[in-house]
């Protein structure tokens, strides 16, 4: 029989076997006369006449095998979902859509994310079977949901002592043992409490980070002069629109015209990410983060202290008036959303030196058309930017792109 006679049936099952899935299911998988799967999902099958393939890391060999079977029906068994694992995708892509047909089964995952009650459509999803364990570890600690596969070798006390090795214990954890199954258990717990117990093999974690705690910075470990990663930065809570984003603090710095000696204003410096890169870029000169936050000040001296620089000048008050004594800068920088940042660009503006250059990021395009018509009043040199930017992370197989909040910079110079 030709290989484009043969019908593969994608099945997903759990831990309970051909016991929780219908009849219809059930049919498939017993009359195939072709089975393949890992060795765990083949074990839930009774013994048959069919032909069985264990799956191992080369999937080429699986297609080969049955292309070559000379089989009416085949069957290859997965757990859970087969598009969740991306098995189905290859299979489809390698074998031909028209041969193949796709019977899910809820996967360990989502199984997972239901029993503790947590929604899993923006969680961070990974396999520890693909990945290192300091990697993983490293994205978690600015995550806000997890769902995590381990491995015999690296299971969940192993997990949360590297989560504590790196201070990262800011997390409910879950640790969902044999789902499906009759003997399924759900403990819950802090990091500590996890890393010092034993689980099955067959389990899956869920991580929930505790309302408001700020990320744990990582170490500053061959640091850039400017667009570091976020994560480095101590922050407070809640961390979104209280820090520029690397990729746009980049393209403001690189748009200040900086020189080794430059004063430099940080209007509105929140923690100081873009003050501390500043005085990085201006190691003869000097940085004034201004701030009215005593919080945000105090993660200013933080994160200058952690960078080593220390020609950064945390200045406490509200702009205007917190300038009034300040040397007139060579470039400033502020971000805002409202009538009030226009405002303050405006006066910001005549305190620039001749050839000074004022940046500001916007995230209102009212407040966008608005400062860049009063800049234009003042200088024929405003240039502007829509910045989009999307970063790209790993959801177990798949490729995907988190988008940012869509921003605008504004440049003038005097």
């Amino acid at each position: 029989m030709s290989a484009e006679h043969t019908t593969v049936s994608i099945i997903g099952i759990g831990d309970d076997g051909l016991d929780a899935v219908p009849e219809s299911t059930r049919k498939l998988i017993l009359n195939a006369q072709l089975l393949a799967g890992n060795e765990r999902t083949l074990g839930l099958v009774p013994p048959t006449e069919a032909k069985r393939i264990v799956i191992g890391a080369d999937l080429e060999a699986v297609v080969a095998a049955i292309d070559s079977s000379g089989v009416k029906q085949s069957a290859v068994l997965v757990t859970g979902d087969p598009l969740f694992y991306g098995l189905a995708r290859f299979l489809c892509e390698r074998i031909g859509q028209d041969r193949c047909e796709i019977v899910p089964h809820v996967s360990s995952m989502q199984l997972a994310f239901a029993r503790v009650k947590q929604s899993w459509d923006e969680a961070y999803l990974t396999d520890l079977a693909n990945h290192s364990l300091a990697m993983v570890a490293e994205r978690i600690r600015t995550a806000e949901k997890v769902g995590l596969f381990t491995t015999e070798e690296c299971g969940p006390a192993q997990v949360c002592q590297a989560l504590r090795d790196r201070g990262i214990e800011y997390f409910t954890i879950y640790v969902c043992e044999n789902l499906g199954a009759r003997d399924e258990r759900v403990t819950q717990g802090t990091v500590k409490e996890i890393a010092n117990q034993l689980f099955e093999s067959l389990n899956v974690m869920v991580l929930v980070r505790d309302p408001n705690a700020p990320d744990r910075p990582r170490a500053v470990y061959g640091r850039s002069l400017f667009g570091n990663p976020d994560e480095v930065f101590a922050q407070s809570t809640p961390k979104h629109g209280l820090l520029t984003p690397a990729e746009v603090r980049a393209m403001a710095l690189a748009q200040m015209g900086l020189d080794a000696q430059s004063v430099v204003w940080d209007v509105g410096a929140g923690c100081g990410s873009v003050s501390v890169e500043a005085a990085q870029l201006v190691p003869g000169g000097r940085v004034y983060a201004i701030e009215q936050d005593t919080e945000e000040a105090e993660l200013i001296r933080e994160n200058a202290a952690r960078f080593g620089v220390s020609n950064v000048i945390p200045i406490l008050g509200r702009a205007p008036e917190a300038w009034s004594d300040l040397p007139d800068p060579d470039a400033i920088f502020l971000e805002g959303s409202g009538r009030e940042v226009v405002r303050i660009a405006e006066v910001a503006f005549e305190r620039l030196k001749p050839g000074g250059r004022l940046v500001a990021n916007l995230i209102s395009i009212g407040a966008l058309e608005e400062l860049r018509k009063s800049l234009g009043k003042l200088t024929a040199e405003v240039q502007v930017w829509m910045v989009n930017v999307a970063r790209g992370t790993d959801q177990l197989e798949r490729l995907r792109f988190d988008a940012l909040n869509p921003t605008f910079l504004i440049a003038a110079t005097r």
